[in-house]
């Protein structure tokens, strides 16, 4: 038995030994550890913009508050200072002269099949505004964009806008009818 109790003795002193020397092992690395670690925040610290402005902050901070103030101001003053100058297009007017020949074009649309309402009153808001007393003469109500018209006579209405008053001279069954349209429909 006593062989077994030098045994059990001799690896009891082993794992002593061993724990002894694993806690030896992790008190020099974590020593190790925060050495290179406060190393490396000394040297993050003294090199570098943000040390530098760290530095200005604790030193003078009316300087650096007034600093951030001043690069919001400008980066706002960007922002809002808008886009370029540039005027917005707007619709060629054609000089109108009473008595001229003009083309039909629709202003407000781009397709080829456009249509081009006339009116029986110069300034009627909507192209459906007129009495239903008129009846079915609708039939010239629509005319197709290219139309040749003439001129008989301009008219400011609703605050500015300029209507004209025209005689359809080319649309089969309309010849001689007349009807009024903005200006911005004549090319």
């Amino acid at each position: 038995m006593s062989d077994d109790k030098n045994l059990n003795e001799s690896v009891e002193e082993v794992v002593e030994n061993v724990k002894e020397t694993v806690e030896e092992v992790v008190e020099t690395v974590t020593e190790k550890v925060e050495e290179v670690a406060e190393t490396v925040t000394e040297k993050v610290e003294e090199s570098g913009a943000v040390a530098k402005i760290m530095a200005l902050k604790e030193s003078n901070p009316k300087v650096f508050f007034g600093a951030i103030g001043g690069l919001v101001i400008v980066i706002l003053l960007i922002f809002m200072s808008g886009g370029s100058n540039n005027p917005l297009p707007q619709p060629k007017q054609v000089n109108l002269v009473n008595g001229n020949t003009y083309t039909l074009k629709g202003v407000n649309s781009y397709g080829t099949n456009s249509k081009i309402r006339l009116v029986s009153v110069p300034g009627s808001i909507a192209a459906y505004d007129e009495s239903e007393k008129e009846g079915n003469e609708g039939a010239c109500k629509d005319m197709p964009e290219g139309t040749k018209v003439k001129l008989l006579s301009t008219q400011e209405a609703l605050g500015g806008a300029m209507f004209v008053e025209l005689e359809i001279l080319d649309a089969k069954g309309c010849e001689g009818r007349k009807g009024w349209a903005t200006a911005n429909n004549l090319n």
